[in-house]
C-alpha cells in the first residue's frame, strides 16, 4: 500500500489508497512498490506551444464556422445544423486547452473541481462529435440512397435530435467525470486520475466498456453502413456533383477517426491490462503511458481541424464566407475582380459546407 498526497482546498493531505484503484498510476509490484517513474518522451515546451496554437486556431476557426452557419439562416441545411453543433462542441473543448497545456508543464495543480470540468468537456466533445457524425451519415443515406428529403426538410426535428445527442453525450461522460480526482502520488507530478475505490475490476469494465460501445462502436458501425450504401449509390448513378459535395463530410469523418481512434485503441489496451485479460508489467505500463501521451495530443488536435477542412475543401463554405464579407462591404473589389459580386444578392441560394 502506497501513500498518496491529495490536494483539497489548496492544501495537501495524506491518505491511504490502493494504487491499483487509480487509473494512470502504475500498479505495485510484488514488494508493494510502484513502478519507477520514467521521463516524458515528448518535449514539454513543444507540447505546451502546440496546445496553445491549437487553442487559438480552434477558437478562431470554430467561431468563424458558427458565425457563417448562423448567418445563412434561410439556406441552412440539416447537415449545416449538425456541423454547427460539432463546431460548438469543439469550441467548448478548446477553452480547456490552456489548462491541459499547463498540466503538461507542472502537473495538475488546479484541484478536483476543475479536473472534473475539463474531463467533462473532453468526453462530451468526443461523444457528441461521433454521434453528430453518425446523424449526418443517416441524413445523407436517406437523402441519397432513398432519394427523399421528407426527413431532411423537417428542420424542427433536427433541433430535438441535437438536444438528444447533447443529453446522451453528457450521460456517457458522467461516469468518467464522477471517478476523476486531482491526486498527487508520491514521486510523481500531480495528476487528474480515475479513482475507482472498491471492486475496481468491475467498475473499470462498466466505466469504460459501456460508454465505448454505446458512444463509439455503435455510431461507427452506423457510419460504415450508411456511407457504404451512399458511396455505392453515388458511383452507380454517376452523381458526380453530389459526390463532390460529399467530400467535406468524408474528410470530417476521416479526420475525426484519425484523431480519436488511436486514443480509444490505447484505452482498450489499458482496460484489458488493468482487468487482467493481459498480464500487466511495469514495461507494458510505461509503453501504455507513452502511447497515452502521444494519442492524447493527437485527439486534442482535432478541435481545430474541421475549420481548416471547410476552408480548403468546402467551396460552398468559402463562397458563403465571401458573400458575408461582400454584404458587409469588406471585399467588394475582390469579389468584382473574381466575378462573384452577385453573392451580395444571392443569400437565398442553398449551401452546404
Amino acid at each position: 500500500m502506497a501513500f498518496l498526497w491529495i490536494k483539497f482546498n489548496h492544501s495537501w493531505d495524506m491518505f491511504d489508497y490502493d494504487l491499483e484503484n487509480i487509473t494512470g498510476v502504475p500498479p505495485p509490484d510484488a514488494d508493494f512498490r510502484p513502478c519507477s517513474a520514467t521521463a516524458w518522451a515528448t518535449n514539454k515546451n513543444a507540447v505546451v506551444a502546440f496546445y496553445i496554437l491549437a487553442f487559438l486556431l480552434a477558437l478562431l476557426g470554430n467561431s468563424l464556422v458558427i458565425f457563417v452557419i448562423l448567418y445563412n439562416r434561410v439556406s441552412r441545411s440539416v447537415t449545416d445544423v449538425y456541423l454547427l453543433n460539432l463546431a460548438i462542441a469543439d469550441w467548448l473543448f478548446a477553452l480547456t486547452l490552456p489548462i491541459w497545456a499547463a498540466s503538461r508543464k507542472k502537473g495538475w495543480v488546479f484541484g478536483t473541481p476543475l479536473c472534473k470540468v475539463a474531463t467533462l468537456l473532453r468526453e462530451v466533445n468526443f461523444f457528441s462529435g461521433i454521434l453528430l457524425l453518425a446523424c449526418i451519415s443517416v441524413d445523407r443515406y436517406v437523402a441519397i440512397v432513398h432519394a427523399t428529403r421528407t426527413l431532411t426538410q423537417r428542420r424542427h426535428l433536427v433541433k430535438f435530435v441535437c438536444l438528444g445527442i447533447w443529453g446522451l453525450a453528457l450521460m456517457l461522460s458522467l461516469p468518467f467525470v464522477i471517478s476523476r480526482r486531482a491526486l498527487k502520488v508520491f514521486g510523481y507530478l500531480p495528476g487528474c486520475y480515475e479513482v475507482l475505490g472498491d471492486n475496481t475490476v468491475y467498475w473499470r469494465l462498466v466505466l469504460r466498456s459501456l460508454p465505448q460501445v454505446v458512444g463509439f462502436l455503435l455510431p461507427l458501425l452506423v457510419m460504415l453502413f450508411c456511407y457504404g450504401f451512399t458511396l455505392r449509390t453515388l458511383f452507380k448513378a454517376h452523381m458526380g456533383q453530389k459526390h463532390r459535395a460529399m467530400r467535406v463530410i468524408f474528410a470530417v469523418v476521416l479526420v475525426f477517426l484519425l484523431c480519436w481512434l488511436p486514443y480509444n485503441l490505447v484505452l482498450l489496451a489499458d482496460t484489458l491490462m488493468r482487468t487482467r485479460v493481459i498480464a500487466e508489467t511495469c514495461r507494458r505500463r510505461h509503453e501504455i503511458d507513452r502511447a497515452f501521451d502521444v494519442t492524447e495530443i493527437l485527439s486534442f488536435l482535432h478541435c481545430c481541424l474541421n475549420p481548416i477542412i471547410y476552408a480548403f475543401i468546402g467551396q460552398n463554405f468559402r463562397d458563403d464566407f465571401l458573400k458575408i464579407l461582400a454584404t458587409c462591404g469588406l471585399v467588394r473589389k475582390f469579389l468584382a475582380k473574381h466575378r462573384i459580386a452577385s453573392y451580395t444578392s444571392s443569400l437565398s441560394v442553398p449551401s452546404n459546407l
